[in-house]
């Protein structure tokens, strides 16, 4: 069977991607430019890579690790906060650039819609030499986020755990991440790194800018002729599963009254990667990952409770 489709392998799951400190800004009113807008702020920990890792650790309870890069700024306060999330991290403390920083800015209407402000740092400045083909002992896939193509090093580091995970023959994963920062990279470099995955999991605008296509069930159709299993994240439509270019299968969400949508992507691939490594189908995985989705919209930030969390 395909690996990006068998059902299930024993090991852990590896993610290899950002770690950043997220300013959650909450505000009811439309932005006043050159003034005051009323708001509520928090600051929590995020990125797609770690909030994955979080979604998976608090979904499927198995061996979750994480690969991450921080400044020494903030390095002891995401590693408890990642061991209290039941996640495993390596982070590789960066001696010059601070931990990176996002701030979210979410308008508290209906929509719940989100406007993201990145400041990189540390996150992406991970590079080959972080990298150790031992990091995949023991783990049964390895996830990477995609915006670690956005920068030289760290593009270079997800070459290198690409073709090691290859070489071993662990399925890849890769969720694109940011399709302002897809257009910036280009389609065509991205189509051809994606040659070498088994599981992509792009939003519904990012399928879309892929394949230049404006329907999400084609778009996800065509994405599955470059890689084998591919699943679109359409929000509050759900999720389509599409596989060797046949026509995809829609997956509905769960209906939710969204409060914050900061990070529900990664909580979709968190569990969709959780149920794969438990032997789910990739349907079944999907509507685990929509669940999480649901859940995770619930919550202010991206990342789920703490085990011990009561909430």
């Amino acid at each position: 069977m395909d690996q990006g489709v068998s059902a299930g392998r024993n090991g852990a799951l590896l993610v290899v991607g950002d770690v950043v400190t997220d300013v959650v800004a909450r505000h009811r009113l439309p932005l006043a430019a050159g003034t005051d807008t009323a708001a509520a702020i928090r600051t929590l920990p995020g990125g797609a890579g770690a909030n994955v890792a979080c979604w998976a650790a608090y979904t499927g309870g198995g061996d979750v690790r994480l690969l991450g890069r921080v400044g020494a700024d903030g390095a002891a306060w995401h590693e408890r906060e990642l061991v209290a999330a039941g996640v495993r991290p390596r982070l590789v403390v960066d001696p010059q650039a601070a931990t990176g920083t996002v701030i979210c800015l979410v308008d508290t209407g209906a929509a719940a819609e989100r406007t993201f402000l990145t400041d990189s740092g540390a996150s992406l400045r991970l590079a080959p030499a972080d990298w150790s083909d031992a990091l995949l002992d023991g783990v049964g896939r390895l996830h990477l986020s995609g915006y670690l193509l956005f920068t030289e090093s760290s593009r270079a580091l997800a070459g290198t755990a690409l073709a090691a995970a290859r070489a071993r023959g662990v399925p890849v994963s890769l969720d694109p991440a940011s399709a302002g920062f897809l257009m910036e990279l280009g389609v065509d470099r991205f189509l051809a790194f994606a040659q070498g995955l088994d599981v992509l999991l792009p939003s519904r605008d990012e399928a879309c800018l892929l394949t230049g296509l404006p329907d999400t069930a084609d778009a996800a159709a065509k994405l599955s002729r470059l890689v084998p299993l591919v699943v679109v994240k359409a929000g509050a439509e759900g999720a389509l599963v599409a596989r060797r270019g046949a026509v995809p299968t829609r997956v509905p969400a769960l209906p939710v009254v969204p409060r914050d949508t900061t990070g529900a992507g990664d909580a979709f691939t968190g569990a969709f990667l959780a149920a794969l490594l438990a032997g789910a189908d990739p349907e079944e995985a999907a509507a685990r990952g929509c669940r999480a989705g649901a859940e995770a919209v619930r919550r202010a930030g991206g990342r789920p409770p703490h085990r011990d969390d009561g909430s």
